[in-house]
């Protein structure tokens, strides 16, 4: 009975998991068509789309994708779970792909104001961030950014809070490089990606204070 309802909570997790990640691949499409930049850990892959047409934007999601797989397994130094590895693999190439399917469904929206971009920026928080809450509600995995994360911190012992932060400064600067080196201008990081960087965190606070509140309160009934 109990292995049931083990196998049952970790299919719940899965679900609850892929909904999330398609919630959030909607969140970076719509940051894409709001063109203020996307979020951090997208900026690098999206502007690298912007200047080589080889991959997707999905596409190169899943390659940047690989190389913090294997950067999280060269930090760990083989001490790695190797099957949460193969998960990882797995979720991150879904990503990419329901980010391309996400960025193909809103292709008829334009946002040709930069209110309407603003717009659309915030739009794309409150869903990424909503996202991103489901994905953690899910419990099950982690995609390899966030990983990654993970096993720097734990093996030089840095907070992992404070690892997010320099690597979102990092993407941040990467693709601000890329964009001016090879377009002249900044596209695939902007305002929007620091609008972001700020917001997102904030968000997923406000959606779990919610969900607090109301769990709460049918508890009470």
């Amino acid at each position: 009975m109990e292995t049931k309802d083990n196998t049952r909570n970790i299919k719940t997790g899965y679900l609850l998991f892929v909904t999330g990640l398609f919630i959030a691949s909607l969140g970076v499409a719509f940051s894409t068509k709001a063109g203020l930049g996307t979020s951090p850990v997208s900026s690098v892959p999206y502007s690298i789309s912007l200047v080589n047409g080889l991959f997707t934007f999905g596409g190169w999601l899943n390659v940047f994708s690989i190389t913090q797989i294997v950067i999280q397994v060269m930090v760990m130094k083989g001490k790695c779970n190797y099957i949460e590895i193969v998960i990882q693999t797995a979720l991150a190439f879904v990503y990419g792909y329901l980010t391309d399917m996400s960025c193909y469904l809103i292709r008829n929206i334009s946002a040709d104001t930069y209110p309407e971009q603003i717009f659309y920026l915030l739009l794309s928080c409150m869903v990424l961030g909503f996202g991103i809450w489901i994905q953690l509600k899910g419990g099950v995995a982690m995609l390899p950014g966030e990983a990654m994360n993970r096993a720097i911190s734990k093996a030089v012992g840095i907070k992992y809070g404070n690892v997010k932060i320099f690597f979102d400064i990092l993407y941040i600067a990467i693709s601000a490089v890329i964009c001016l080196v090879f377009m002249g201008h900044l596209e695939g990081v902007r305002e929007g990606s620091i609008i972001a960087a700020v917001l997102i965190g904030n968000i997923i606070k406000f959606y779990e204070t919610i969900y607090r509140y109301i769990k709460k309160k049918l508890s009470a009934e």
